[in-house]
């Protein structure tokens, strides 16, 4: 059981981190290269990289999503919503109050992001 938790969680954050990089690429290229706002640009990319985040976490993470019902998938993608809130909340903060560069928000967020994600989706697939 240990050993499977851990496991668990290894590959939890390794798809997190792909994720982390298709979100972090795609914030930049649509800020940098499409003149889109940081903020939409956050927002965009982190849609897309939850959308592969969902589908891997399902695929190979959380072994007991296979059986998933209709109530664990919608506390699996709720708490992916409340995520896209969260990093919404902390890029602008990060930006506007602690006047970070956008680049840089963008870590601190991912990572309390990812906490936040990892609570909600393990306790999504045990309901």
């Amino acid at each position: 059981m240990k050993n499977k938790r851990i496991v668990e969680i290894l590959r939890f954050l390794f798809v997190g981190g792909v994720c982390f990089f298709i979100d972090y690429f795609l914030l930049y290229a649509f800020t940098e290269y499409c003149g889109v706002s940081y903020l939409t640009s956050s927002g965009l990319s982190f849609t897309i990289s939850f959308m592969v985040n969902y589908f891997l976490c399902i695929g190979w993470v959380f072994s007991e999503a296979k059986k998933q019902n209709v109530k664990q998938g919608i506390v699996f993608i709720g708490s992916s919503v409340a995520g896209l809130g969260i990093n919404q909340i902390c890029m602008w903060g990060f930006v506007e109050l602690a006047a970070m560069h956008y680049m840089i928000a963008k870590i601190f967020a991912a990572a309390i992001v990812t906490v936040w994600n990892y609570i909600l989706k393990r306790r999504a697939v045990q309901i």
